[in-house]
């Protein structure tokens, strides 16, 4: 039988089997916070099974009962780990040796410069950094 809707399952507290049109099957958490109805993704059938979504609604659940909406905890985690990993790449794009020399990458390519011509870009660097770009 095809079906041209998402279908769902419901197991119990709100833990919902949702099998889309195209074969997908999806673990979702459907709960309320600040009168609104949500859901939460935890995971695809069969990579998570029923007793792991089980637990992982169980763990926001948990979350619900002390106050903390836990699909805005996913998303803080998120934007917490986009931002570290922001970070580490502009860490790795520059990097400055013992003596002085700079290294950066950008994309493929990689720029090295002289202790000599690094000390010269800072000098330029320190003497422009109060003029205003023109657009």
């Amino acid at each position: 039988m095809s079906r041209t809707k998402i279908w769902r399952m419901y197991d119990s507290k709100g833990l919902i089997l949702e099998i889309h049109p195209s074969g997908g099957k999806y673990w979702r958490f459907k709960y309320r916070f600040g009168g609104k109805e949500k859901r939460l993704s935890l995971g695809v059938f069969p990579d998570v099974k029923v007793c792991e979504a089980r637990e992982r609604r169980d763990q926001a659940r948990k979350l619900l009962a002390g106050g903390s909406d836990p699909g805005e905890l996913r998303k803080e985690e998120r934007a917490a780990q986009l931002e570290q990993r922001a970070r580490q790449d502009a860490a790795m794009r520059f990097t400055l040796d013992n003596d002085g020399a700079l290294s950066l990458r950008i994309g493929t390519r990689r720029l090295s410069l002289t202790a000599a011509e690094t000390a010269e870009l800072r000098t330029f660097l320190d003497a422009t950094r109060a003029v205003t770009p023109r657009f």
